[in-house]
């Protein structure tokens, strides 16, 4: 990566609660100078300094406004993208107006771009709910992309390079790291969590926050999208009503990547049912299968069980124990066919198998475990008896590439100095999950706005998110059927993180880059039905 510092750390101020209030007139009041480079001005107010400044004293608590601006460049589809790096924060304010936390931020804009009111702006969560922005930031859709394998696995010596398939050519992007992940942090521990740690209060103050962005960047004109991935789709999707109703901030499109149920009942036969395809598809990639479905192309072979699962298998567990025991047998036996465990296993549970115990049981005998979130990856456990894994073989494979290159990234690239450690994953508990009804919100917004496309995006080898409960999604939200020409759905042979594939790298960011240019209106077309 090319990088210019013609633009470099802001002036460098510890922020109080009273001197924050003076935001509004732009003042820069002196103080202490924390670790983290900051500045009590708006961006507009950038100073341009010869070198950066340190603080004289290290600190690990949060400053929350802070300013940090670099400039690149990367070739994106073999042309040259001349692009500014933002990092910093910006405050989460409480009723009175009071900084309660500050939000690190990573903001990227093409420079060679005139005019940004037809600049599409796309804002980048992840999920856990406890987990940064890392993952898609430095392995997807951002500038940069992890060092390893083509496969996804960790390669020394840790790193990162260009990413000749990002989405920056198109759109300005911004990642966010809610408050406990990544540098960010509440202003003090008095601060309550429930302000923060639970669905609903997650929503509202990141739509909050994410006025103050748009108003500090001038970004109200520009066609904007969210993007979340796992736990991160159901804060895209509750944010699209929450922004549309309170904050008056009407979106173009919500990218779902590998999402959750979305507050979207199951109940107990679907949850045994629907997990069938994963199964499937896991069994596939291993070689479990019989040799006539074995032989066949994985998208060839998951609609007959698909279509399985639909017309006999949700039907047969819903008889529960009044199932003949004939018929019972009948289904396990096509389980069996289609998930590559034993007949034996799935009788003794009734048709219904933990994903728990499929990764495990799938490779027992060859004394291997499976991954949670990509079943590509194996690991190896202790003993080979029991009901589940030791341990997620693919998280602990994912942190040896992510971490060290995060945390050399924003210090060496981005050159943001601070002494906070960067949270992969922060303590966010207890989170309060009641009143998810995100997927209703998303229903909600599309139907109050014509503007508003979806796009899903699934890994076949995640077990997490698995792909079919990502269509079952779309199939309940939509009952009546008139907003489905405005969702689609996208499917990768790779995990969770499907985007660590090579190939899916390139692919799920071309389908991304086609459904912005979809959902951004002609000139002069209205939005109505």
């Amino acid at each position: 990566m090319k990088k210019i510092f013609t633009s470099t750390l802001i002036a460098l101020s510890l922020i109080t609660f009273a001197q924050a209030q003076q935001r509004t007139q732009g003042q820069n009041p002196n103080g202490q100078r924390p670790t983290a480079p900051g500045t009590a001005a708006p961006a507009a107010a950038v100073k341009e300094e010869a070198a950066p400044r340190v603080a004289n004293t290290p600190s690990r608590t949060i400053n929350p406004e802070s300013t940090v601006i670099t400039n690149h460049t990367v070739t994106i589809r073999g042309k040259e993208v001349p692009y500014k790096a933002t990092t910093g924060t910006l405050p989460v304010w409480d009723e009175e107006g009071k900084p309660i936390a500050g939000l690190f931020y990573t903001y990227y804009e093409r420079t060679d771009i005139q005019n940004k009111d037809k600049r599409p702006l796309v804002i980048s969560f992840n999920g856990g709910p406890g987990s940064a922005s890392v993952w898609m930031h430095i392995a997807y859709t951002g500038p940069v992309v992890l060092n390893i394998d083509d496969e996804g696995y960790p390669i020394q010596p840790y790193g990162y390079k260009d990413n000749s398939s990002s989405i920056l050519d198109i759109a300005d992007i911004v990642y966010i790291d809610p408050v406990n992940t990544g540098y960010s942090r509440a202003t003090s521990k008095d601060v309550p969590t429930s302000k923060f740690f639970g669905v609903r209060a997650d929503i509202r103050y990141l739509a909050e926050w994410l006025n103050t962005f748009v108003t500090r960047n001038n970004r109200w004109a520009s066609p904007k999208f969210l993007i979340g991935e796992s736990y991160g789709t159901t804060r895209v999707s509750g944010l699209a009503l929450e922004l549309q109703s309170n904050q008056w901030m009407y979106l173009n499109g919500v990218i779902l990547v590998s999402p959750t149920e979305l507050g979207m009942e199951r109940g107990t036969v679907l949850d045994a049912a629907l997990r069938l395809p994963y199964f499937a598809a896991t069994a596939w990639y291993h070689k479990m299968l019989p040799a006539d479905l074995q032989g066949k192309k994985l998208t060839d072979m998951l609609p007959e069980v698909e279509n399985f699962t639909v017309n006999e298998l949700i039907p047969a567990i819903t008889k529960g124990g009044f199932l003949p025991m004939a018929e019972k047998q009948k289904i396990a036996a096509k389980m069996a066919r289609f998930s590559g465990l034993s007949e034996k296993v799935i009788m003794q549970n009734n048709l219904d198998v933990s994903t728990n115990l499929f990764w495990k049981e799938l490779l027992r005998d060859k004394g291997f475990t499976v991954g949670r979130l990509d079943s590509r990856y194996k690991g190896i456990d202790r003993s080979d008896a029991g009901n589940g894994p030791d341990y997620n073989a693919e998280l602990t494979s994912w942190l040896h590439s992510f971490t060290p290159a995060i945390n050399m990234y924003l210090r060496n690239e981005l050159n943001y100095k601070t002494d906070l450690k960067y949270n992969m994953f922060g303590p966010v508990n207890p989170w309060d999950n009641t009143g998810d009804r995100t997927g209703e919100n998303l229903r909600a917004a599309m139907a109050q706005n014509p503007y508003l496309h979806v796009l899903v995006q699934s890994g076949y080898y995640d077990g997490a998110c698995d792909y079919f409960n990502a269509k079952y999604n779309m199939w309940q939200m939509d009952p009546s059927g008139k907003l489905k020409d405005r969702m689609s759905w996208e499917g990768y042979e790779s995990g969770h993180m499907m985007y660590l594939r090579k190939p899916d790298l390139k692919m799920g960011n071309e389908h991304i880059r086609d459904f912005i240019e979809k959902a951004l209106p002609k000139p002069g077309v209205p939005a109505k039905f």
